[in-house]
């Protein structure tokens, strides 16, 4: 399996403040941050599949190109760059690229696994003994142990995490992924094993294909096609193989560093005034884009539980359940977009408020460990509940300048549908044990929503 190594592009021309920094005054980085503000953040048609960006599907994921540009202007080598809700690494992977210390922090088990893939360099002769091993060992397995595998397979998950399994995949597709992790858990190495379990993963969430019965995983709305025909588990394996191992090869040239950590947003673990730079996308509110329902299809593989991935899913943030869930005072505008939907649905207007609750704290942590006279750069995107915007840009700066922070400006983006990954057009949903549903008005609104975005610019006052 030869790989060719590929150079990147890394430092395509953006407007810097590198050889100015150390003397520069905070009048003229809060200029240049405003300026930034103002620029262009669309990307369309632009690369964003070099270096290890491409291992896996990730919903809502955006461009490399947007951190890239941050980190360039507002950043020297060697500075830490700091995602608090990292998803699948995208910034802190663009802070490794260009020199600089990347810090990614989330508590999604899939999340965690990619992004630490994406910013680990592997030596590539090692890969490839390891996976001509796996290939044979999962090949012997299925023509001569298929007895054992079926054995297995009955015991491997607990009758919940089983019911789930035989309602999405094909008995032969189980034994093929089965003995696909068997080899795979069988390699010695951290680093590697974690490289083999991503490929495995990126063959089961996929936009079309895939090796399950479901449809648009990677929008994380699956719905079941009685139809389809799954790929080969072992075919689709061999093919992403080859893909990954030419994109990992990529790393070589990597002269920065990153550090990849579970921990809550709202309790980051850092110490105070620590960080040069933040650049982050939080969830949108009411699990709108509901990342543990297409990412349980491979972390069931993974040696995980239906319900212990249920109760993961319970702490994200944006999440909808409010039962003991302690709700905080917010400022006047934020107060009275919650309260203008409370008049129409007042348990979706305690959603919101948790959201907004949840939102705070993680301002209050950005806050904390930002250095004075630094800058965050929080992307997000606004909902719609029973009509109402829920003005999240809006309403996000506003907590933030209650908190201490600058509103240094609010940009705005529009979004390439098919790379940023947003749940599809008509796509119905379907859970294990039951059928797919019908379109409703919400998921209209849920398509209406998606096409733009916002960069909100805070700054920590000296």
């Amino acid at each position: 399996m030869p790989v060719k190594p590929v150079q990147l592009d890394l430092f395509r021309p953006f407007h810097s403040l590198s050889s100015f920094q150390g003397g520069i005054s905070s009048a003229k980085y809060k200029e240049a941050f405003r300026k930034l503000l103002n620029e262009d953040f669309d990307f369309q048609g632009e690369d964003s599949s070099y270096a290890t960006h491409n291992l896996h599907a990730f919903p809502a994921k955006f461009p490399p190109q947007l951190p890239k540009k941050f980190i360039i202007t507002l950043t020297i080598p060697g500075e830490k760059v700091l995602d608090t809700m990292s998803g699948s690494g995208t910034t802190v992977l663009e802070a490794m690229l260009l020199g600089r210390h990347g810090i990614g922090i989330d508590i999604d088990p899939l999340g965690l696994n990619l992004s630490k893939t994406k910013v680990t360099p592997l030596d590539l002769g090692e890969l490839i003994k390891k996976a001509k091993s796996i290939i044979k060992g999962c090949n012997y397995a299925l023509q001569h142990k298929k007895d054992e595998l079926r054995n297995t397979l009955n015991s491997r998950f607990d009758p919940q995490t089983k019911k789930f399994v035989d309602y999405w995949f094909l008995k032969d597709t189980q034994l093929e992924l089965l003995a696909l992790i068997q080899e795979i858990e069988r390699v010695p190495d951290t680093n590697l094993r974690r490289f083999f379990k991503i490929v495995f993963s990126s063959i089961v969430i996929t936009k079309s294909g895939g090796v399950s019965l479901a449809y648009d995983l990677a929008h994380t709305r699956p719905h079941k096609l009685k139809d389809k025909v799954p790929r080969s588990a072992t075919g689709e394996f061999q093919k992403r193989l080859n893909k990954n191992m030419e994109s990992i090869n990529q790393l070589v040239w990597c002269t920065g560093q990153a550090d990849i950590l579970c921990s809550d947003a709202q309790r980051l673990g850092l110490p105070d005034n620590s960080i040069d730079l933040i650049i982050t996308s939080p969830p949108y509110p009411s699990n709108a884009i509901d990342y543990m329902r297409a990412h349980k299809f491979s972390l069931v593989w993974f040696g995980y539980g239906i319900i212990s991935l249920s109760r993961i899913r319970g702490n994200y943030i944006g999440g909808e359940c409010i039962s003991n869930f302690q709700m905080s005072d917010l400022p006047d505008y934020s107060y009275g977009v919650v309260s203008n939907l409370s008049q129409k649905d007042p348990k979706k207007a305690n959603v919101l408020r948790r959201y907004y609750t949840e939102m705070a704290l993680c301002l209050s942590e950005m806050f904390r460990v930002l250095k004075p006279g630094k800058a965050a750069a929080v992307v997000v995107g606004s909902s719609i509940m029973r009509g109402i915007d829920t003005e999240t840009a809006k309403c996000l700066g506003e907590i933030g300048a209650s908190i201490g922070f600058d509103l240094v400006g609010i940009a705005q983006r529009k979004l390439d549908r098919n790379k940023r990954m947003m749940p599809a057009r008509n796509a119905s949903q379907s859970e294990a044990g039951g059928p797919a549903r019908k379109n409703t008005k919400s998921g209209s609104q849920i398509e209406e929503r998606m096409h733009k975005e916002y960069i909100i610019g805070f700054l920590k006052p000296n």
